[in-house]
């Protein structure tokens, strides 16, 4: 006797439709992990857009102050001096937007050798708002020798996140942000960002890359989405790394980015 060993339709059909709705919830996950992304990047943009308003206010004021006087007293020089000034001062407002824009713009990634030295820099950059205004220095201790393979866009917002974190986490007027790098094993660069911050209790520290978990609950002029160290993880995961953070309340945070060598 022969033995009909075939799979009901039946079943068949239902195994399709479920591999089916499978993929429909793969690509939705996809989609949604997009948008989150983007969220944080608006969220980034929001919070540089503000402190490049700020700052546009403080770089602008004496330049209307002085024109209004040269124009008052029909000098010539003055209005030369008022004009140079306008330009240098218009100048540095410029390129302040063009690192915000630069941190907007949504490219595919391009892995290239990339300098961390410059990278922090770029990032730091990005802050608008000169660190020391806040009682912070932003130490750069990085060999300008030391490169990572990453697109340098995405590791600049990696360090912005890290960077807005960390002065977010400052409540004194001798703040510091030190970055340091060093050769890791098997042909990876570990990048450490220290704090002297208030530091991250022990019960959030499993928590704090999860999405729209956020400690800054008890400072509403501070508050967040909570996706920045997401995104943080996310990025350097996807350049085939890996991040950790070590933190103690009252002393600091360092997060350690490890990514491939160039």
């Amino acid at each position: 006797m022969i033995m009909d060993t075939s799979v009901p339709h039946s079943s068949t059909e239902t195994e399709q439709r479920l591999q089916a709705q499978f993929e429909r919830l793969e690509r939705q996950f996809a989609m949604l992990k997009d948008q989150t992304r983007q969220a944080q990047k608006l969220a980034s943009l929001g919070t540089a857009a503000a402190m490049l308003a700020h700052e546009f206010n403080n770089l602008m004021s004496p330049v209307v102050g002085y024109a209004k006087y040269a124009v008052d007293a029909q000098d010539p020089e003055l209005m030369t001096k008022a004009l140079t000034m306008t330009l240098k001062q218009t100048a540095i407002v410029t390129a302040m937007s063009d690192r915000i824009l630069g941190l907007a713009v949504s490219e595919a990634q391009a892995v290239a050798p990339v300098s961390v030295h410059a990278a922090v820099a770029d990032a730091e950059a990005c802050l608008c708002r000169d660190l020391s205004k806040d009682g912070i220095r932003l130490v750069n201790e990085v060999d300008a020798e030391v490169q990572v393979l990453a697109d340098p866009r995405q590791l600049q917002q990696v360090l912005f996140n890290l960077f807005l974190n960390a002065r977010q986490a400052i409540k004194h007027r001798n703040g510091r942000i030190k970055v340091t790098a060093e050769a890791g094993d098997d042909n990876t660069v570990n990048i450490h960002v220290a704090d002297n911050g208030t530091g991250i209790p022990e019960e959030a520290m499993h928590d704090i890359f999860d999405a729209f978990y956020s400690t800054k609950d008890d400072r509403p002029d501070k508050s967040g989405l909570g996706l920045g160290l997401t995104l943080c993880r996310d990025i350097v995961e996807e350049h085939h790394g890996r991040i950790g953070v070590a933190s103690e309340v009252g002393k600091g945070t360092t997060f350690t980015i490890t990514l491939p060598a160039a």
